[in-house]
């Protein structure tokens, strides 16, 4: 066996023949490090008269079964996986450290396990010890899941193969685990891909539902290389903010459902509780009155949330105005600042932007353009916008308000937790209203800055006649 040297980037996988400083594919500094792999010294005039195995094509034509699923029991999991785990599906998830995908994990083992379903909890990062104590503390210790604390691929495909197939294998994280067909490291990229490569085989061949658990980097993406996941069905991350209790599970990929659904969690005392309505969580400590601020009906999936958008607008001294966005676009920002000041006549360059998804949440759908220029000039203005009063539309470049889709489930989420009227857009409404709600329509941005402005001065005149 003849042993060759190779660079390889620890955090995207790009192979390298020499060592470099910074990685040209992420970006990222001193992140290759050198892997010896073996190789088989084999001459090329005897591996050229090996054969493969000759296998039956199929045709196009016949009856195909729709994959049978896996229901975990927790409904906020199953509507994130597409209605349940596939059987013979490889997962990845990946989040921050402490977020909770331990006991994400622990508690759909323990659902899947108490409906009399094989269930294999392999950790590589925790004795079993304090595996069972993580259960004892959620209250499923009495659950039959089986546990062990085991880093070889090799011991654990033997292990697994004695006995009936588990409907259920959880690896806690593939970045601990090694394989011997493979001599580099264990946690190099080498040994995370043989090592993912291996489990997804024998996913494939028994029909067992693998979770395979991946560690982020500080930007948040899986860490390891990105071939892992293009080899596994579906990608999901677990968001939060450490400060917050809520989490949310969202689709990255899935090769048996949608990307875009998302599952809400609360952190509590005894793990995990599902949020069957996470509006009414975003905007519980929501400041009624305050300028600057608005309600966004956006859509996460099929599933209408209801979330507050916070803005800033102070005036600077500094040459440059400075812009900060958390959990919106900062691209996207820009181009409604651009609007405002091109088409609407509101002057930002002297002033400092501050925008913010209140709660911790991403938005990703560009129907929150109405709600962030409302809460824009709300706060540049000084006029608190209508509590009882949603905003939702997408902002073109000429300054129209552009139709977004799913109005009818925004308008009914928002009537459905106490709002009265909705300000979007006037076309794309064809299906009707039948939220009860009255709506604003507005067919451009200016249109609505005059109102909010007009809005202002009858304040300031209403604050002038009780002051005197």
């Amino acid at each position: 066996m003849a042993k060759r040297s190779s660079y390889i980037c620890q955090n995207c996988g790009t192979v390298y023949q020499r060592w470099q400083g910074k990685c040209d594919a992420c970006g990222e500094w001193n992140t290759i490090a050198e892997e010896t792999a073996a190789v088989a010294a084999v001459p090329a005039s005897q591996r050229s008269k090996g054969r493969g195995r000759v296998f039956a094509l199929e045709s196009l034509t016949g009856t195909t079964d729709e994959a049978p699923r896996l229901v975990s029991g927790i409904n906020e999991l199953d509507r994130v996986t597409g209605g349940g785990f596939v059987r013979g599906s490889v997962l990845l998830l990946g989040g921050d450290p402490g977020i909770g995908k331990s006991t994400l994990l622990i508690q759909a083992c323990a659902a899947l396990a108490l409906r009399n379903a094989r269930v294999v909890y392999i950790s590589g990062e925790e004795a079993a010890a304090q595996v069972r104590l993580r259960a004892e503390r959620l209250g499923l210790a009495d659950a039959p899941v089986e546990l062990a604390s085991e880093t070889s691929v090799e011991d654990i495909l033997a292990t697994l193969q004695h006995g009936p197939s588990p409907r259920l294998v959880i690896i806690d994280s593939i970045q601990t685990m090694w394989t011997d067909t493979v001599e580099s490291a264990p946690g190099t990229v080498t040994q995370v891909r043989g090592s993912a490569q291996a489990l997804i085989r024998h996913a494939k061949r028994s029909g067992s539902t693998v979770i395979l658990v991946g560690h982020v980097t500080k930007d948040g993406q899986i860490a390891g290389p990105r071939v892992v996941e293009h080899m596994v069905d579906a990608v999901l991350s677990f968001e939060g903010d450490g400060a917050r209790d809520f989490r949310v599970l969202r689709g990255v990929k899935n090769r048996f459902g949608p990307t875009d659904e998302i599952g809400v969690f609360e952190m509590t005392g005894l793990g995990l509780r599902e949020v069957s309505n996470p509006s009414a969580l975003f905007l519980s400590e929501r400041d009624l009155g305050s300028p600057g601020t608005a309600v966004f009906g956006g859509m996460e999936g099929t599933r209408p949330l209801l979330v507050e958008i916070q803005a800033l607008v102070a005036p600077t001294s500094l040459g440059t105005p400075r812009r900060a966005v958390v959990g919106w676009d900062s691209s996207r920002l820009s181009m409604v600042l651009a609007v405002l000041e091109t088409h609407c006549g509101v002057r930002l360059g002297s002033h400092d932007v501050y925008l913010n998804v209140a709660g911790g949440l991403r938005i990703q759908e560009p129907a929150a353009d109405l709600a962030v220029a409302a809460a824009l000039i709300s706060s540049l203005t000084g006029a608190a916008l209508p509590a009882d009063a949603v905003y939702f539309g997408e902002v073109s470049l000429s300054g129209s308000v552009r139709p977004v889709a799913h109005m009818g489930a925004r308008l009914k989420e928002a009537a459905k937790l106490g709002f009265k009227r909705a300000v979007c857009p006037a076309a794309g409404n064809e299906s009707g209203n039948d939220s009860g709600l009255r709506i604003d329509a507005v067919a451009s941005l200016a249109t609505l800055v005059a109102d909010i402005a007009a809005s202002s001065e009858g304040q300031k005149r209403k604050t002038v006649k009780v002051s005197q």
